[in-house]
């Protein structure tokens, strides 16, 4: 099975720029996006062969999720069940037959870190939730966990300083 994560900072915008050209082009069975940005009825992307899914955060142009599958699963999650963490669209969970697919987009701390506290909160609450559904069978985690180890791992390390 091919798996692609993929954050499009917002997929409108994505998809004038070969976005269902590259799409094709990968041939993956599992295509996970985030921070799509989009809202319900917004754009109609379909591709022949795949189902969609979508998590949409309550506010506009904000966040969201999505996963575009070859392979029915047996059920959808959208967000973790913690209404604290299930209105920005962050996660939408594919239970398969032999494992769980989740797609996340990981809140970041913000400028100055003001959002630190929160995101510390999110990854208890994310962990104890990939550890449930580990213990029922294998999960597969794919997204932007907005982390990055080193320098080297971002484009503009200086001015990201600060923020988390």
């Amino acid at each position: 099975m091919k798996f692609i994560s993929w954050n499009v900072n917002g997929l409108r915008a994505c998809v004038g720029k070969d976005f269902e050209q590259t799409f094709k082009a990968l041939d993956a069975d599992f295509f996970c996006l985030q921070e799509t940005k989009m809202q319900a009825g917004q754009l109609d992307l379909a591709f022949p062969g795949y189902d969609s899914y979508w998590n949409y955060a309550d506010k506009k142009g904000y966040s969201g999720t999505a996963i575009y599958t070859r392979h029915k699963p047996l059920a959808v999650t959208r967000g973790m069940g913690i209404d604290e963490h299930d209105h920005e669209g962050r996660i939408v969970t594919l239970e398969m037959d032999n494992f769980f697919l989740v797609t996340v987009y990981t809140p970041n701390s913000q400028d100055g870190l003001r959002r630190l506290d929160y995101r510390m909160h999110w990854e208890e609450d994310f962990r104890r939730y990939l550890l449930a559904l580990d213990a029922r069978k294998p999960v597969v985690v794919c997204g932007d966990l907005n982390v990055a180890h080193q320098e080297i791992d971002l484009k503009n390390p200086k001015s990201n300083r600060q923020n988390a």
